[in-house]
């Protein structure tokens, strides 16, 4: 509901839920308070995808399958509006702790030759995002392992080393 509409009162939450707006106030004191808990959660989510995905340890592009279906399956569970997410300083803190693991693992991917070299990095860091959220809205008919196979497929096509594993 807060995807749809971010301003949804806590009346409008409730009602969605089908629960007395009361129900909500005895677990969450304010809007505030119930948004945090909802960012804390996606964080959560993220998180464990990341770390499910083994950005380290697994072959890179297994890893970067497994890191985009999770998080396709984290947009579609979790999809508040993300501006907000960044002005908590906790929240961000950590969103950074990912962004750097991310960054790091697609640093391996164009070392192992997956991705092109001649791409400033910042591009693939800010292109896989996109295309994960474009997938988790405009694919909502596709499984997210579907939507991972289009997202995989569109990302190392268009930035992909070279025509190892029939890629490019």
């Amino acid at each position: 509901m807060l995807a749809a509409d971010p301003g949804a009162s806590i009346a409008a939450i409730a009602a969605e839920a089908g629960v007395d707006r009361r129900t909500v106030y005895r677990r969450f004191a304010s809007r505030e308070e119930l948004l945090a808990a909802i960012y804390e959660a996606r964080v959560e989510a993220i998180e464990r995808a990341t770390e499910d995905a083994r950005l380290r340890e697994a072959p890179v592009a297994v890893a970067l399958h497994r890191y985009v279906e999770g998080i396709i399956g984290v947009n579609r569970t979790w999809p508040v509006e993300l501006a907000r997410m960044k002005a908590d300083e906790t929240i961000r803190e950590r969103r950074d702790v990912l962004i750097r693991e991310v960054d790091t693992f697609l640093q391996r991917a164009t070392d192992e030759g997956l991705l092109r070299a001649d791409i400033p990095a910042a591009w693939a860091s800010s292109l896989l995002p996109q295309l994960m959220h474009l997938a988790s809205q405009q694919l909502p008919d596709h499984s997210a392992a579907q939507a991972a196979d289009m997202v995989v497929d569109t990302f190392l096509r268009g930035l992909g080393g070279g025509d190892a594993d029939g890629v490019r």
